[in-house]
């Protein structure tokens, strides 16, 4: 007889780990750490499937294999454990999974900011880094700089990046609608990227890689405007889709 209320548990479960994977694990580099995990776990399965099958030297073996794999794992994804943990943590991330909101008339003069000050930046080919929400656990970040807590406009976003400004080299972070520190220290992705990605691209995947930000980067070489989310990069060559996306974005 089927036991409709355990099978109806296990597609609970199911689910929820699913929906956690879509949300915080897919496309970023703890991706290969909960592969290897599942690996792990497949393995202590199939040994006590063997074991109740009187299969034992099969059983024995994969049993001790993974016992010395789950010590592996530890030094082999030692950086993705660690970024793995900052996920793990990050309680507004997970807040902001079952949370949803629509730009209010406060936050509309900030986004006009932002997106007057990027079509600037990117035709006169000066570099930016701006992250947003301000959903992002501190542990991740290096250093936080300058404490600024100023409202958003553009004229500031231009000051603060202007090339000959000692805080242009750094990032923007942007809480409440403001813009709460500049100057900052992002963590640098560890994957091989483009040759054509500098500095300022390899932090912005690099926090996105390790928290639900959402980083925008702006190339001081070509000019180009693209947005870091888990792990991946968007180009954006239309100002109206910008706009759109970071309408979304400072929704949350």
């Amino acid at each position: 007889m089927v036991n409709w209320i355990g099978l109806i548990q296990i597609i609970i479960i199911a689910i929820v780990m699913w929906l956690f994977y879509r949300s915080f694990i897919q496309n970023t580099s703890s991706e290969r750490l909960v592969r290897g995990l599942l690996g792990l776990a497949l393995l202590w399965v199939l040994s006590f499937v063997l074991s109740w099958a009187h299969l034992d030297l099969l059983s024995g073996f994969l049993h001790w294999t993974a016992l010395f794999l789950s010590i592996s794992l530890i030094v082999v994804f030692q950086p993705e454990l660690r970024k793995f943990m900052a996920l793990m943590g990050n309680i507004d991330e997970w807040r902001r999974i079952f949370k949803r909101g629509g730009v209010t008339t406060k936050n509309t003069s900030a986004l006009d900011g932002i997106v007057s000050a990027v079509e600037y930046m990117s035709a006169k080919h000066t570099g930016a880094l701006i992250v947003f929400p301000s959903s992002v656990d501190e542990s991740v970040i290096e250093k936080k700089g300058v404490a600024i807590d100023a409202e958003i406009s553009s004229e500031l976003l231009l000051t603060i990046f202007f090339n000959k400004t000692p805080l242009h080299d750094g990032a923007v972070i942007i809480e409440k609608d403001r813009i709460a520190y500049a100057g900052a220290i992002l963590p640098l992705s560890q994957n091989n990227l483009n040759w054509k990605y500098g500095t300022r691209h390899r932090a912005a995947l690099g926090l996105s890689e390790v928290s639900g930000a959402t980083v925008l980067v702006v190339s001081e070489e070509s000019g180009d405007v693209s947005i870091a989310e888990k792990g991946k990069f968007t180009k954006y060559d239309d100002i109206k889709k910008l706009r759109a996306k970071l309408e979304k974005v400072m929704s949350k």
